[in-house]
Protein backbone atom coordinates (compact mmCIF):
# COMPACT_ATOMS: atom_id res chain seq x y z
CA UNK A 1 0.00 0.00 0.00
CA UNK A 2 1.25 3.63 -1.28
CA UNK A 3 0.99 6.31 1.03
CA UNK A 4 0.94 9.93 -0.55
CA UNK A 5 2.17 12.83 1.83
CA UNK A 6 1.46 16.23 0.98
CA UNK A 7 2.50 19.47 2.45
CA UNK A 8 6.40 17.34 3.97
CA UNK A 9 8.24 20.53 3.87
CA UNK A 10 6.06 21.66 7.00
CA UNK A 11 6.72 20.36 10.52
CA UNK A 12 3.34 17.82 10.76
CA UNK A 13 3.85 16.55 7.05
CA UNK A 14 7.38 16.06 7.24
CA UNK A 15 6.92 14.26 10.52
CA UNK A 16 4.30 12.29 9.10
CA UNK A 17 6.56 11.15 6.15
CA UNK A 18 9.68 9.97 8.13
CA UNK A 19 7.59 8.16 11.10
CA UNK A 20 5.79 6.04 8.11
CA UNK A 21 8.78 5.35 6.20
CA UNK A 22 10.85 4.29 9.41
CA UNK A 23 7.49 1.85 10.28
CA UNK A 24 8.68 0.31 6.44
CA UNK A 25 5.60 1.57 5.07
CA UNK A 26 5.62 2.39 1.19
CA UNK A 27 5.46 6.54 0.98
CA UNK A 28 5.98 9.17 -1.70
CA UNK A 29 5.93 13.01 -1.34
CA UNK A 30 3.87 15.23 -3.47
CA UNK A 31 4.83 19.06 -4.14
CA UNK A 32 4.39 21.51 -6.37
CA UNK A 33 8.45 22.14 -6.17
CA UNK A 34 9.16 18.88 -5.81
CA UNK A 35 13.12 19.57 -6.10
CA UNK A 36 12.78 21.47 -3.14
CA UNK A 37 11.94 18.46 -0.66
CA UNK A 38 14.34 17.00 1.51
CA UNK A 39 12.82 13.63 2.00
CA UNK A 40 14.40 10.36 3.36
CA UNK A 41 16.48 8.06 1.00
CA UNK A 42 13.73 6.15 -0.55
CA UNK A 43 10.95 7.76 -0.33
CA UNK A 44 10.03 9.47 -4.21
CA UNK A 45 8.74 12.51 -4.92
CA UNK A 46 6.18 13.70 -7.51
CA UNK A 47 4.80 17.24 -8.61
CA UNK A 48 1.14 17.85 -7.85
CA UNK A 49 0.45 21.43 -8.26
CA UNK A 50 -2.93 22.08 -7.55
CA UNK A 51 -3.39 24.66 -10.68
CA UNK A 52 -2.14 21.94 -12.82
CA UNK A 53 -4.90 19.17 -12.48
CA UNK A 54 -2.58 16.75 -15.31
CA UNK A 55 0.17 16.22 -12.41
CA UNK A 56 -2.64 14.49 -10.24
CA UNK A 57 -2.49 11.25 -12.13
CA UNK A 58 1.20 10.00 -11.88
CA UNK A 59 1.58 11.78 -8.32
CA UNK A 60 -1.66 9.42 -7.47
CA UNK A 61 -1.23 6.39 -9.68
CA UNK A 62 -0.91 3.62 -6.97
CA UNK A 63 -1.86 5.41 -4.02
CA UNK A 64 -4.45 3.97 -1.60
CA UNK A 65 -4.36 6.54 1.34
CA UNK A 66 -3.32 10.33 1.19
CA UNK A 67 -1.91 12.68 3.78
CA UNK A 68 -4.04 15.74 2.56
CA UNK A 69 -2.63 20.03 3.56
CA UNK A 70 -5.96 21.82 3.07
CA UNK A 71 -5.60 23.86 0.01
CA UNK A 72 -8.92 25.03 -2.09
CA UNK A 73 -7.12 25.77 -5.20
CA UNK A 74 -8.12 22.41 -7.43
CA UNK A 75 -9.30 20.37 -4.64
CA UNK A 76 -12.44 19.33 -6.84
CA UNK A 77 -10.33 18.18 -9.60
CA UNK A 78 -7.90 16.06 -7.25
CA UNK A 79 -10.65 14.74 -5.39
CA UNK A 80 -12.28 13.41 -8.59
CA UNK A 81 -8.45 12.33 -9.60
CA UNK A 82 -8.35 10.67 -5.97
CA UNK A 83 -11.32 8.87 -6.95
CA UNK A 84 -10.30 7.63 -10.66
CA UNK A 85 -6.96 6.62 -8.81
CA UNK A 86 -8.29 4.37 -6.51
CA UNK A 87 -7.87 6.40 -3.27
CA UNK A 88 -9.93 4.82 -0.34
CA UNK A 89 -8.71 6.98 2.53
CA UNK A 90 -7.60 10.43 2.65
CA UNK A 91 -6.40 12.02 6.24
CA UNK A 92 -6.72 15.51 6.03
CA UNK A 93 -5.05 18.13 8.31
CA UNK A 94 -7.84 20.71 8.55
CA UNK A 95 -8.21 23.08 11.47
CA UNK A 96 -10.68 23.46 14.73
CA UNK A 97 -11.65 27.34 13.24
CA UNK A 98 -14.14 25.40 10.99
CA UNK A 99 -16.53 25.01 14.19
CA UNK A 100 -16.85 28.49 14.12
CA UNK A 101 -19.31 30.06 14.05
CA UNK A 102 -19.82 31.79 10.79
CA UNK A 103 -17.21 29.63 9.61
CA UNK A 104 -18.12 30.07 5.77
CA UNK A 105 -16.55 33.74 6.24
CA UNK A 106 -14.21 33.63 8.77
CA UNK A 107 -10.73 33.64 6.55
CA UNK A 108 -8.95 31.36 9.58
CA UNK A 109 -11.67 28.76 8.52
CA UNK A 110 -12.53 29.31 5.10
CA UNK A 111 -9.62 27.13 3.30
CA UNK A 112 -10.35 23.86 5.58
CA UNK A 113 -13.83 24.22 5.63
CA UNK A 114 -13.82 24.18 1.71
CA UNK A 115 -11.38 21.23 1.23
CA UNK A 116 -13.45 18.93 4.06
CA UNK A 117 -17.00 19.95 1.97
CA UNK A 118 -15.43 18.55 -0.80
CA UNK A 119 -13.89 15.52 0.66
CA UNK A 120 -17.45 14.81 2.59
CA UNK A 121 -19.32 15.16 -0.95
CA UNK A 122 -17.18 12.25 -2.31
CA UNK A 123 -17.25 8.66 -2.12
CA UNK A 124 -13.42 8.63 -0.31
CA UNK A 125 -13.51 7.60 3.23
CA UNK A 126 -12.20 10.39 4.88
CA UNK A 127 -10.82 11.13 8.35
CA UNK A 128 -10.88 15.01 9.33
CA UNK A 129 -8.21 16.16 11.86
CA UNK A 130 -8.66 19.48 13.65
CA UNK A 131 -5.71 21.01 15.54
CA UNK A 132 -6.27 23.91 17.83
CA UNK A 133 -3.83 26.01 18.44
CA UNK A 134 -0.06 24.71 17.87
CA UNK A 135 2.25 25.60 20.47
CA UNK A 136 4.92 26.57 17.59
CA UNK A 137 2.37 29.10 16.84
CA UNK A 138 4.55 30.82 20.07
CA UNK A 139 7.48 31.56 17.07
CA UNK A 140 5.79 34.80 16.46
CA UNK A 141 7.17 36.17 19.61
CA UNK A 142 10.68 34.98 18.59
CA UNK A 143 11.79 38.14 17.34
CA UNK A 144 10.93 40.37 20.34
CA UNK A 145 12.04 38.02 23.03
CA UNK A 146 15.40 37.38 21.09
CA UNK A 147 15.94 41.22 21.41
CA UNK A 148 14.44 41.36 24.88
CA UNK A 149 11.69 43.19 23.95
CA UNK A 150 8.45 43.54 25.50
CA UNK A 151 6.06 40.59 23.93
CA UNK A 152 2.93 43.15 23.28
CA UNK A 153 -0.53 41.22 23.43
CA UNK A 154 -3.82 42.87 23.23
CA UNK A 155 -5.49 39.84 25.23
CA UNK A 156 -2.13 38.56 27.60
CA UNK A 157 -4.77 36.60 29.82
CA UNK A 158 -6.56 34.60 27.01
CA UNK A 159 -6.67 31.02 27.09
CA UNK A 160 -5.66 28.43 24.81
CA UNK A 161 -4.73 24.88 24.72
CA UNK A 162 -1.70 24.66 22.41
CA UNK A 163 -0.98 21.23 21.15
CA UNK A 164 3.19 20.15 20.07
CA UNK A 165 3.12 19.61 16.24
CA UNK A 166 4.94 15.90 17.30
CA UNK A 167 1.64 15.47 18.71
CA UNK A 168 -0.48 15.82 15.42
CA UNK A 169 2.34 13.71 13.73
CA UNK A 170 1.50 10.72 15.94
CA UNK A 171 -2.24 11.01 15.58
CA UNK A 172 -1.92 11.50 11.90
CA UNK A 173 0.30 8.03 11.61
CA UNK A 174 -2.17 6.61 13.72
CA UNK A 175 -4.96 7.30 11.34
CA UNK A 176 -3.03 6.25 8.38
CA UNK A 177 -2.04 2.90 9.46
CA UNK A 178 -4.55 1.91 12.21
CA UNK A 179 -8.36 1.56 12.53
CA UNK A 180 -9.74 3.40 15.36
CA UNK A 181 -9.31 6.93 13.81
CA UNK A 182 -10.80 6.19 10.70
CA UNK A 183 -13.34 8.39 9.13
CA UNK A 184 -13.21 10.20 12.34
CA UNK A 185 -14.02 14.21 12.67
CA UNK A 186 -11.39 14.67 15.04
CA UNK A 187 -10.93 18.17 17.30
CA UNK A 188 -7.34 17.87 18.94
CA UNK A 189 -5.91 19.77 21.32
CA UNK A 190 -2.56 19.74 24.12
CA UNK A 191 -3.84 18.67 27.59
CA UNK A 192 -3.39 21.92 29.21
CA UNK A 193 -4.99 25.34 29.58
CA UNK A 194 -2.46 28.12 29.75
CA UNK A 195 -2.81 31.98 28.93
CA UNK A 196 -0.58 33.99 26.51
CA UNK A 197 1.21 35.16 29.86
CA UNK A 198 1.63 31.69 30.83
CA UNK A 199 2.84 30.36 27.39
CA UNK A 200 5.55 33.32 28.22
CA UNK A 201 6.55 31.98 31.85
CA UNK A 202 7.08 28.88 30.57
CA UNK A 203 9.01 30.40 27.88
CA UNK A 204 10.90 32.36 30.23
CA UNK A 205 12.38 29.25 32.37
CA UNK A 206 13.33 27.37 29.31
CA UNK A 207 15.76 29.73 28.12
CA UNK A 208 16.52 31.17 31.64
CA UNK A 209 15.62 34.71 31.59
CA UNK A 210 12.27 37.05 32.44
CA UNK A 211 10.43 38.11 29.27
CA UNK A 212 8.01 41.13 29.82
CA UNK A 213 4.69 41.43 28.66
CA UNK A 214 2.96 44.39 27.53
CA UNK A 215 -1.06 44.63 27.28
CA UNK A 216 -1.75 46.97 24.46
CA UNK A 217 -5.23 47.94 22.84
CA UNK A 218 -6.97 46.10 20.33
CA UNK A 219 -6.43 48.90 18.28
CA UNK A 220 -3.12 49.27 18.22
CA UNK A 221 -2.92 45.44 18.17
CA UNK A 222 -4.52 46.02 14.91
CA UNK A 223 -2.44 47.95 13.59
CA UNK A 224 0.81 46.41 13.99
CA UNK A 225 -1.17 42.80 12.81
CA UNK A 226 -1.91 44.64 9.60
CA UNK A 227 1.77 44.75 8.68
CA UNK A 228 2.04 40.98 8.21
CA UNK A 229 -1.30 39.87 7.55
CA UNK A 230 -4.76 41.19 5.74
CA UNK A 231 -7.08 42.88 7.60
CA UNK A 232 -10.02 40.70 7.94
CA UNK A 233 -7.73 37.73 9.42
CA UNK A 234 -6.30 40.11 11.68
CA UNK A 235 -10.08 41.00 13.40
CA UNK A 236 -10.87 36.88 12.91
CA UNK A 237 -7.90 36.23 15.29
CA UNK A 238 -8.26 39.09 17.80
CA UNK A 239 -11.69 38.36 17.98
CA UNK A 240 -10.54 34.32 18.65
CA UNK A 241 -8.37 35.53 21.76
CA UNK A 242 -11.20 37.95 23.16
CA UNK A 243 -13.37 35.03 23.36
CA UNK A 244 -10.32 33.40 24.68
CA UNK A 245 -10.20 35.62 27.26
CA UNK A 246 -13.32 34.60 29.15
CA UNK A 247 -12.41 31.30 30.91
CA UNK A 248 -9.90 28.23 30.77
CA UNK A 249 -9.81 26.38 27.22
CA UNK A 250 -11.32 23.56 26.26
CA UNK A 251 -9.61 20.11 26.21
CA UNK A 252 -10.67 18.27 23.27
CA UNK A 253 -8.85 14.90 22.15
CA UNK A 254 -5.20 14.89 23.00
CA UNK A 255 -3.08 11.72 22.28
CA UNK A 256 -4.21 10.50 25.95
CA UNK A 257 -7.86 9.77 24.71
CA UNK A 258 -6.66 8.50 21.40
CA UNK A 259 -3.49 6.90 21.72
CA UNK A 260 -3.38 6.13 24.96
CA UNK A 261 -0.14 7.86 26.12
CA UNK A 262 0.56 11.58 27.46
CA UNK A 263 -0.10 14.72 25.63
CA UNK A 264 3.49 16.16 24.84
CA UNK A 265 3.33 19.52 27.37
CA UNK A 266 3.73 23.06 26.08
CA UNK A 267 7.09 23.70 28.72
CA UNK A 268 8.74 20.52 26.10
CA UNK A 269 8.03 22.30 23.13
CA UNK A 270 9.60 25.50 24.88
CA UNK A 271 12.56 23.60 25.69
CA UNK A 272 13.23 21.75 22.53
CA UNK A 273 12.72 25.27 21.11
CA UNK A 274 14.60 27.55 22.89
CA UNK A 275 17.05 28.59 20.93
CA UNK A 276 14.93 29.78 18.57
CA UNK A 277 14.26 33.00 21.61
CA UNK A 278 17.47 33.45 22.60
CA UNK A 279 18.92 35.52 19.35
CA UNK A 280 21.32 33.38 18.58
Amino acid sequence: MTILTTGARGKVGRAVLERLHSAGLTVRAASACPAELTVPAGVGTYKLALDRPETFAAALDGVRQVFLYPEPAGIQELVAAAEAAGVEHVVLLSSSSVLGPDAENDPLAGHSLTVERALAASTLTCTFLRPDAFASNSFGWAYSIGRSLPVELAYPDAHIAPIHPEDIADIAVEALTGDSLTGRRLTLTGGESLTFRGQLAILADAIGREITVAHITRAEAERRMAAHMPAPMVSSLLDLWEAANRGPAPIADTTATLLGRPARTFGQWARENAAAFTGR
